[in-house]
C-alpha cells in the first residue's frame, strides 16, 4: 500500500497524491459506504495501486482538523482574503471566518487584496484593528503582483485554504503565487456589487515550494453552527489578557458587572467593531443552543 493525500473528489472517485508526487484516481472500498465513513479532500489515506494510475482507497488516517466550509481535512492554516471594495469589505464576514479558524485551532492570516484600489483609510484602520488582535495581515495586488512573494512564503510547506467572499481575487492570487495554474477568474457584477463564483469544487493545489493550498468557492453568508457560547470568547485572541481580570469566571463579556473586556473596549484597547461583532455572534450561538 501507498500513503498519500486526497487532493480532489470527482464523481465518487478520489484523486490521491502519493508521497512520491504520483497521482492516482481511486475508488473507495465498499466498507466505507457501509460504515458511513465520511471522506474529505485533505484526508491522509492508504491506497493500493492497480493498473496505470488507478487505485483503491483502503484506509483513512485519523483526521487532525476539519475546516467547516467547505469541508477540508487536515488544514493547518486559513488565509482569509478580503478587498477594500469591489466587493465591499465586510468586517462581520471577516470576523466570522476568523472565529471559525480559531474554533478549529487553525492559524489565521488576513490578506487584503486589490491593494491598487483607493483605500488608505481602510488600510490603516484594518492594520490597527487586526494586528492589535494578533493577526498577520498582508496587503497584496494580484493585478500588479504586489505582496505576492511575502504571502507565498507563508504557504510554503503547509496545507492552507484560501477563504473569503466571491470576487476578492482568491483564484487570481493563486495564479500569481503559482504561475501555470491558470485558474478561472471572474468579474464583479456591476448590478449586485459582488463577485461571481468561479471556483466550483474543492481542490488541493501543489505549490513548487512544497505546500498544498485550496482555492475554495466563495460565499457571502456564513453560520457559526459549530461554535458554542462557551468557546466563542476564546475565539477572540485580544480578549485573552483581559478576561482573567473579570469579576466572573466564566464571563460572557456582555451584561456582567466589572467585566475587564468591556472596560478594554471602552478604553480603546480592544477594537469596538470586533466587540460589536462578538455580541452579534454571541446572540446567534445562544439562539442556536436554545433551539437545539
Amino acid at each position: 500500500m501507498l500513503r498519500g493525500i486526497i487532493i480532489r473528489a470527482v464523481g465518487g472517485f478520489y484523486d490521491v497524491r502519493a508521497e512520491d508526487g504520483t497521482e492516482y484516481r481511486c475508488s473507495a472500498r465498499g466498507r466505507f459506504k457501509k460504515d458511513g465513513t465520511a471522506i474529505y479532500v485533505g484526508d491522509r489515506v492508504c491506497i493500493t495501486p492497480l493498473f496505470g494510475q488507478e487505485g483503491v482507497l483502503d484506509a483513512v488516517e485519523l483526521r487532525e482538523t476539519l475546516f467547516p466550509r467547505p469541508q477540508i481535512a487536515n488544514v493547518e492554516q486559513v488565509v482569509i482574503v478580503c478587498a477594500p471594495q469591489n466587493p465591499q469589505l465586510s468586517l462581520q464576514l471577516l470576523d466570522r471566518l476568523l472565529v471559525l479558524a480559531e474554533n478549529e485551532q487553525l492559524r489565521a492570516i488576513i490578506c487584503m487584496n486589490k491593494e491598487d484600489l483607493p483605500h488608505e483609510e481602510a488600510k490603516q484602520s484594518l492594520r490597527n484593528l487586526y494586528e492589535n488582535a494578533g493577526y498577520l495581515l498582508f496587503m497584496t495586488s494580484a493585478k500588479f503582483g504586489q505582496g505576492i512573494e511575502e504571502l507565498k512564503q507563508q504557504l510554503c510547506g503547509r496545507i492552507s485554504v484560501l477563504a473569503g467572499p466571491s470576487g476578492v481575487g482568491k483564484s487570481s492570487l493563486l495564479n500569481c503565487i503559482q504561475p501555470g495554474l491558470k485558474l478561472r477568474t471572474g468579474e464583479i457584477s456591476e448590478r449586485l456589487k459582488s463577485g461571481r463564483h468561479t471556483t466550483r469544487q474543492v481542490e488541493l493545489l501543489a505549490l513548487d515550494c512544497g505546500g498544498l493550498v485550496a482555492d475554495t468557492p466563495g460565499f457571502n453568508q456564513l453560520l457559526l453552527a459549530a461554535v458554542s457560547s462557551q468557546r466563542l470568547p476564546l475565539c477572540f485572541p485580544e480578549f485573552f489578557s483581559f478576561a482573567p481580570q473579570c469579576r466572573f469566571n466564566p464571563c460572557r463579556h456582555r451584561s456582567e458587572p466589572d467585566c475587564a473586556v468591556k472596560k478594554a473596549v471602552a478604553s480603546g484597547k480592544i477594537g469596538e467593531s470586533r466587540y460589536k461583532n462578538y455580541l452579534v455572534f454571541l446572540d446567534e450561538v445562544l439562539t442556536q443552543e436554545r433551539r437545539y
